[in-house]
């Protein structure tokens, strides 16, 4: 009776991505060993494989699309981490992101008139 408490048991198919999702994005930036790697190829093939009945069984295009972008998604990163080449992104919306991206804060600053807005000065 303990064992079932100790897993977590998704309720439908977006639950379990958003929980892969969640669990790739704690372990991504971990060295590479070769636990790390046995552990996300289970996390994968249990997308492909459980995870993909499920999704099928729901009968939700959208989300079988969604899947398969998470699948192969993992594998790139698992293929950039296997030539020993940094990453920085992430995974949202079951998607790879990049960190890289910076991000600017923009401010208008309105100047005497109806419609006359310019960057903010310095």
């Amino acid at each position: 009776m303990q064992n079932k408490q100790r897993f977590i048991q998704p309720k439908n198919v977006k639950e379990a991505m958003n929980i892969i999702q969640n669990l790739f994005n704690s372990y991504r930036h971990y060295p590479l060993s070769s636990e790390l790697i046995t552990y996300h190829t289970q996390l994968t093939k249990r997308l492909q494989t459980d995870i993909y009945v499920e999704a099928i069984k729901e009968n939700n295009p959208t989300q079988l699309k969604m899947l398969e972008n998470m699948v192969s998604a993992m594998n790139t990163w698992l293929q950039i981490r296997a030539s020993n080449k940094p990453f920085n992104g992430k995974m949202k919306n079951f998607k790879l992101t990049s960190g890289n991206t910076p991000k600017f804060k923009t401010r208008n600053h309105k100047i005497k008139g109806n419609h006359n807005y310019h960057a903010s000065r310095h």
